[in-house]
Protein backbone atom coordinates (compact mmCIF):
# COMPACT_ATOMS: atom_id res chain seq x y z
CA UNK A 1 0.00 0.00 0.00
CA UNK A 2 1.23 3.37 -1.11
CA UNK A 3 1.99 5.73 1.97
CA UNK A 4 0.30 8.16 2.94
CA UNK A 5 0.13 11.44 0.85
CA UNK A 6 -0.51 15.44 1.22
CA UNK A 7 -3.14 15.75 -1.31
CA UNK A 8 -4.87 19.19 -2.59
CA UNK A 9 -8.46 18.91 -3.69
CA UNK A 10 -9.74 21.35 -6.13
CA UNK A 11 -13.55 21.23 -6.65
CA UNK A 12 -16.31 23.78 -6.59
CA UNK A 13 -19.40 21.23 -5.12
CA UNK A 14 -19.17 21.88 -1.28
CA UNK A 15 -20.61 18.13 -0.60
CA UNK A 16 -18.41 16.09 -3.07
CA UNK A 17 -15.73 18.35 -1.78
CA UNK A 18 -16.07 17.64 1.44
CA UNK A 19 -16.89 13.61 0.82
CA UNK A 20 -13.41 13.38 -1.09
CA UNK A 21 -11.82 14.61 1.52
CA UNK A 22 -13.46 12.62 4.79
CA UNK A 23 -12.65 9.93 2.81
CA UNK A 24 -9.32 9.95 1.95
CA UNK A 25 -7.87 11.54 5.96
CA UNK A 26 -10.12 8.43 6.89
CA UNK A 27 -7.10 6.77 4.72
CA UNK A 28 -4.60 8.49 6.20
CA UNK A 29 -4.13 11.28 3.80
CA UNK A 30 -3.53 14.66 4.61
CA UNK A 31 -5.95 16.83 2.49
CA UNK A 32 -5.87 20.61 2.10
CA UNK A 33 -9.65 21.15 0.16
CA UNK A 34 -9.80 24.59 -2.26
CA UNK A 35 -13.18 25.76 -3.96
CA UNK A 36 -11.79 27.22 -7.22
CA UNK A 37 -9.46 27.25 -9.57
CA UNK A 38 -7.85 30.26 -8.22
CA UNK A 39 -7.53 29.65 -4.91
CA UNK A 40 -6.22 26.01 -5.65
CA UNK A 41 -3.41 27.54 -7.54
CA UNK A 42 -2.54 30.14 -4.76
CA UNK A 43 -2.70 27.10 -2.17
CA UNK A 44 -0.23 25.00 -4.79
CA UNK A 45 2.27 27.95 -4.74
CA UNK A 46 2.79 28.68 -1.02
CA UNK A 47 3.20 24.77 -0.38
CA UNK A 48 4.41 21.03 -1.71
CA UNK A 49 1.56 18.39 -2.30
CA UNK A 50 1.99 14.91 -3.61
CA UNK A 51 -1.06 14.58 -5.39
CA UNK A 52 -3.33 17.29 -7.10
CA UNK A 53 -6.99 16.12 -7.48
CA UNK A 54 -9.00 18.72 -9.95
CA UNK A 55 -12.43 19.32 -11.27
CA UNK A 56 -12.48 20.95 -14.78
CA UNK A 57 -16.04 23.08 -14.43
CA UNK A 58 -15.08 25.94 -11.81
CA UNK A 59 -15.19 29.35 -11.35
CA UNK A 60 -12.97 31.77 -11.98
CA UNK A 61 -10.17 29.33 -13.10
CA UNK A 62 -11.17 25.91 -14.59
CA UNK A 63 -9.46 22.73 -13.97
CA UNK A 64 -8.01 22.50 -17.43
CA UNK A 65 -5.82 26.50 -16.97
CA UNK A 66 -4.84 24.66 -13.55
CA UNK A 67 -3.28 21.65 -14.87
CA UNK A 68 -1.49 23.85 -17.37
CA UNK A 69 -0.53 25.92 -14.97
CA UNK A 70 0.69 23.42 -12.30
CA UNK A 71 2.35 20.71 -15.12
CA UNK A 72 4.55 24.49 -16.08
CA UNK A 73 6.42 24.52 -12.92
CA UNK A 74 5.83 20.80 -11.22
CA UNK A 75 5.49 17.14 -12.07
CA UNK A 76 3.04 16.59 -9.24
CA UNK A 77 0.73 13.83 -10.53
CA UNK A 78 -2.61 15.36 -11.53
CA UNK A 79 -6.27 13.84 -11.49
CA UNK A 80 -9.36 15.49 -13.43
CA UNK A 81 -12.55 14.55 -11.87
CA UNK A 82 -14.80 15.87 -13.84
CA UNK A 83 -18.09 15.56 -15.69
CA UNK A 84 -16.69 16.05 -18.74
CA UNK A 85 -16.64 12.29 -19.89
CA UNK A 86 -15.98 13.04 -23.98
CA UNK A 87 -13.15 11.35 -25.41
CA UNK A 88 -12.01 15.04 -26.54
CA UNK A 89 -11.71 16.76 -23.08
CA UNK A 90 -9.80 13.59 -21.80
CA UNK A 91 -7.74 14.07 -24.64
CA UNK A 92 -7.54 17.81 -23.92
CA UNK A 93 -6.65 17.18 -20.37
CA UNK A 94 -4.10 14.04 -20.94
CA UNK A 95 -2.31 16.38 -23.43
CA UNK A 96 -1.99 19.12 -20.60
CA UNK A 97 -0.25 16.95 -18.57
CA UNK A 98 -2.56 15.00 -16.34
CA UNK A 99 -1.84 11.74 -15.32
CA UNK A 100 -5.54 10.22 -15.26
CA UNK A 101 -9.27 11.13 -15.44
CA UNK A 102 -12.42 9.93 -13.84
CA UNK A 103 -15.72 10.52 -14.78
CA UNK A 104 -18.68 11.85 -12.35
CA UNK A 105 -20.16 9.60 -11.35
CA UNK A 106 -18.04 7.54 -9.65
CA UNK A 107 -17.46 5.33 -6.90
CA UNK A 108 -15.12 6.20 -3.86
CA UNK A 109 -13.35 2.91 -4.34
CA UNK A 110 -12.25 3.59 -8.04
CA UNK A 111 -11.00 7.07 -6.72
CA UNK A 112 -9.22 5.66 -4.18
CA UNK A 113 -7.37 2.65 -6.69
CA UNK A 114 -6.48 5.67 -9.03
CA UNK A 115 -4.54 7.49 -6.10
CA UNK A 116 -2.88 4.60 -4.77
CA UNK A 117 -1.61 3.29 -8.32
CA UNK A 118 -0.87 6.69 -8.72
CA UNK A 119 1.28 6.75 -5.41
CA UNK A 120 3.11 3.66 -6.07
CA UNK A 121 4.56 4.66 -9.40
CA UNK A 122 6.27 7.72 -7.94
CA UNK A 123 7.40 5.47 -5.05
CA UNK A 124 8.84 2.93 -7.68
CA UNK A 125 10.48 5.97 -9.45
CA UNK A 126 11.91 6.72 -6.15
CA UNK A 127 12.98 3.51 -5.08
CA UNK A 128 14.23 2.08 -8.62
CA UNK A 129 17.55 1.44 -8.51
CA UNK A 130 19.00 -1.04 -11.44
CA UNK A 131 19.31 -0.92 -14.14
CA UNK A 132 21.07 2.81 -13.97
CA UNK A 133 21.36 3.63 -17.27
CA UNK A 134 19.53 2.51 -20.06
CA UNK A 135 21.07 3.76 -23.50
CA UNK A 136 19.50 3.59 -27.23
CA UNK A 137 21.52 5.30 -29.89
CA UNK A 138 20.87 9.20 -29.39
CA UNK A 139 18.35 8.18 -26.09
CA UNK A 140 19.90 7.76 -22.63
CA UNK A 141 17.87 7.07 -19.78
CA UNK A 142 19.17 7.63 -16.15
CA UNK A 143 16.83 5.86 -13.38
CA UNK A 144 18.84 7.24 -10.80
CA UNK A 145 18.99 10.65 -11.79
CA UNK A 146 15.19 10.62 -13.24
CA UNK A 147 16.55 11.75 -16.41
CA UNK A 148 16.49 11.57 -20.00
CA UNK A 149 18.97 13.06 -22.28
CA UNK A 150 18.58 12.71 -26.63
CA UNK A 151 21.16 14.00 -28.31
CA UNK A 152 23.11 14.95 -25.29
CA UNK A 153 20.52 17.32 -24.70
CA UNK A 154 18.43 17.32 -21.28
CA UNK A 155 14.64 16.50 -21.98
CA UNK A 156 11.95 16.70 -19.83
CA UNK A 157 9.39 13.87 -19.14
CA UNK A 158 7.04 14.21 -16.68
CA UNK A 159 6.80 10.86 -14.03
CA UNK A 160 4.17 8.86 -16.10
CA UNK A 161 6.26 9.89 -19.45
CA UNK A 162 9.16 8.80 -17.57
CA UNK A 163 8.07 5.47 -16.70
CA UNK A 164 5.90 4.61 -20.03
CA UNK A 165 9.74 5.30 -21.91
CA UNK A 166 11.48 3.10 -19.41
CA UNK A 167 9.52 0.51 -19.80
CA UNK A 168 9.27 0.03 -23.33
CA UNK A 169 12.99 0.52 -23.05
CA UNK A 170 14.00 -2.03 -20.65
CA UNK A 171 11.54 -4.40 -23.16
CA UNK A 172 13.58 -2.97 -26.45
CA UNK A 173 12.29 -5.29 -29.24
CA UNK A 174 9.09 -6.63 -27.54
CA UNK A 175 5.64 -5.90 -28.55
CA UNK A 176 3.39 -4.62 -25.46
CA UNK A 177 -0.13 -4.44 -25.74
CA UNK A 178 -1.78 -0.90 -24.30
CA UNK A 179 -3.29 -3.44 -21.73
CA UNK A 180 0.20 -4.63 -20.52
CA UNK A 181 1.17 -0.73 -20.72
CA UNK A 182 -1.97 0.57 -18.58
CA UNK A 183 -1.02 -1.99 -15.76
CA UNK A 184 2.50 -1.85 -15.68
CA UNK A 185 2.75 2.30 -15.95
CA UNK A 186 -0.45 3.48 -14.65
CA UNK A 187 -0.79 0.30 -12.18
CA UNK A 188 -4.46 -0.80 -12.85
CA UNK A 189 -6.83 -2.79 -15.28
CA UNK A 190 -7.10 -1.58 -19.38
CA UNK A 191 -10.24 0.30 -19.31
CA UNK A 192 -11.41 0.20 -22.67
CA UNK A 193 -12.20 3.52 -24.71
CA UNK A 194 -9.70 5.83 -23.26
CA UNK A 195 -6.97 7.47 -25.43
CA UNK A 196 -4.34 7.59 -22.87
CA UNK A 197 -1.82 5.46 -23.56
CA UNK A 198 -1.86 7.17 -27.67
CA UNK A 199 -2.08 10.78 -25.60
CA UNK A 200 1.19 9.52 -23.61
CA UNK A 201 2.87 7.51 -26.39
CA UNK A 202 2.55 10.76 -28.86
CA UNK A 203 3.67 13.11 -25.60
CA UNK A 204 6.94 11.16 -25.75
CA UNK A 205 7.41 10.55 -29.10
CA UNK A 206 7.66 14.54 -29.45
CA UNK A 207 10.68 14.71 -27.10
CA UNK A 208 12.71 11.77 -28.36
CA UNK A 209 11.82 11.20 -32.12
CA UNK A 210 13.50 13.81 -34.96
CA UNK A 211 10.37 13.36 -36.55
CA UNK A 212 7.41 12.30 -34.15
CA UNK A 213 5.08 11.81 -37.14
CA UNK A 214 7.92 9.26 -38.55
CA UNK A 215 8.68 7.57 -35.57
CA UNK A 216 12.15 5.55 -35.79
CA UNK A 217 12.45 4.68 -31.97
CA UNK A 218 8.59 4.61 -30.32
CA UNK A 219 7.41 2.41 -32.59
CA UNK A 220 3.47 1.17 -33.76
CA UNK A 221 2.88 -2.56 -33.97
CA UNK A 222 -0.04 -2.79 -36.18
CA UNK A 223 -2.71 -4.78 -33.78
CA UNK A 224 -0.58 -5.41 -30.86
CA UNK A 225 0.48 -2.16 -29.58
CA UNK A 226 4.03 -0.54 -28.77
CA UNK A 227 7.27 -1.01 -29.27
CA UNK A 228 11.05 0.24 -28.23
CA UNK A 229 13.72 -0.48 -31.30
CA UNK A 230 16.22 -2.50 -29.34
CA UNK A 231 19.48 -0.94 -30.10
CA UNK A 232 21.15 -3.81 -32.41
CA UNK A 233 18.17 -2.82 -34.77
CA UNK A 234 18.45 -1.78 -37.97
CA UNK A 235 16.33 1.95 -38.74
CA UNK A 236 14.82 0.41 -41.77
CA UNK A 237 14.09 -2.91 -40.91
CA UNK A 238 12.40 -1.22 -37.30
CA UNK A 239 10.14 0.38 -40.07
CA UNK A 240 9.44 -2.23 -42.55
CA UNK A 241 7.85 -4.85 -39.52
CA UNK A 242 5.78 -1.59 -37.24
Amino acid sequence: MAQPAKILIAEDEAPLRNLVRMSLEAIGHQVVPTSDGAEALAVFAAQPFDLVILDVMMPQVDGFDVCREIRARSDVPIIMLTALDSTDDMVRGFELGADDYIAKPFSFNEVQARIHAILRRNQWLQERRQPLVLENDRIRLDVTAQQVKVAGQLTHLTPIEFKLLFTLMVNAGKAMSKSDLFLEVWGYEFIGGTNLVEVTVRRVREKIEIDPSQPVYLLTVRGAGYRFRPPDEPVAAAGARS
